[in-house]
């Protein structure tokens, strides 16, 4: 089975790709060639049998896309974004990427399946936001609530959602939409994201390092480990069609929990002294920024439907400690 991934050279596409390598397999198959995609150069991952293709380009692009599809691809991760606040700063980048390019994708699929009578109908697990939601919200966000999207990126994700739902109905493509919480903890260096403390308050002390934080204690949210996105993935890649249903978008389920609890997790798994590191900076326009987020999410459909996360930020701080520090702190 051929698999692609686009946007493989993100956070969550370089640990996709790796576990796809890893397993073998995908969707209950084994996975005979791995084509991993993205503007900058994605990884290699090691330890496959199979045949690896590593592309450096823009999958927004008709005639890439085409060349892509065209291989047949069985299954289709498309990670390949712009993120949140380059899409608002950006209005034509982030409409060229994530909506023109999903739309793109997706004619290509019918167009190839249409060659031979629509006998090409691959799964498309799609990377959608919680940013298809907008205020005001209920303390939890139940699965019926109704998207109304207060940025571009929503909106785009949003109307990404639809296609999917629509090219799913017709028989064009077989999809599942999947809506992530805040992935953290997330490797790597402090980002320009507004959200980026929910990570570096956790990732820089348990290394020694201070990090800021811009928000109260009391600021609520949901997180799942870069682990537990990758799970999501793969569990969406083998979802029984009719079981699913005609509703294919779904909430991803999280660690629902507030700063302050972080935290105190952080100083049950780290001690004192890593939480002595975190310095309090204040700052207004980010407290604005993430206050207008959903926090909290039931995602019932999901955890039904055999997803799941953590269990509380211990376990995810835990999970960090051993796919990024090696299994233990630094001393």
């Amino acid at each position: 089975m051929h698999v692609l991934v686009t946007g493989a050279a993100g956070m969550v596409g370089r640990k996709l790709a790796a576990q796809l390598a890893a397993d073998g397999a995908c969707a209950g198959r084994a996975i005979s060639k791995l084509t991993l995609t993205d503007v900058v150069t994605p990884e290699t991952p090691g330890g496959f049998d199979g045949e690896i293709e590593i592309r450096t380009e823009d999958f927004a692009d008709p005639a890439i896309a085409a060349e892509l599809i065209g291989a047949r691809p069985l299954v289709i991760f498309h990670l390949a974004a712009i993120i949140s606040g380059e899409a608002e700063r950006d209005f034509d980048k982030g409409y060229r990427i994530n909506l023109d390019g999903t739309l793109s994708q997706l004619e290509t699929i019918r167009r190839e399946g249409r060659k031979d009578g629509g006998s090409y109908v691959p799964r498309l697990v799609f990377t959608s936001s919680s940013g298809v939601f907008g205020a005001p919200y209920p303390a939890v966000i139940p699965d019926e609530f109704h998207a109304t999207p207060l940025t571009s990126y929503g909106t785009q994700k949003a109307v990404g959602e639809l296609l999917l739902a629509d090219y799913t109905r017709r028989g064009f493509v077989d999809g599942v939409g999947i809506r992530f919480p805040s992935i953290a903890v997330r490797p790597g260096k402090p980002n320009a994201s507004a959200g980026g403390f929910f990570s570096s308050i956790i990732r820089e002390p348990l290394v020694g390092l201070e990090a800021s934080l811009p928000v109260g204690d009391d600021l609520v949210f949901t997180h799942a480990s870069p682990r537990s996105a990758v799970g999501f993935l793969l569990h969406a890649a083998g979802l029984d069609r009719e079981t699913l249903g005609p509703r294919i978008n779904l909430t991803m389920p999280g660690v629902f929990c507030s700063v302050g609890e972080q935290i105190a997790a952080l100083r049950r798994v780290a001690g004192e002294k890593a939480v002595n590191l975190i310095r309090r900076a204040p700052d207004k326009a980010v407290t604005e920024i993430v206050a207008g987020w959903p926090t909290g999410f039931e995602a019932r459909r999901a955890l039904g439907l055999g997803f799941r996360a953590e269990k509380d930020f211990d376990e995810i701080i835990r999970v960090h400690i051993e796919d990024e520090l090696g299994g233990r702190l630094p001393h």
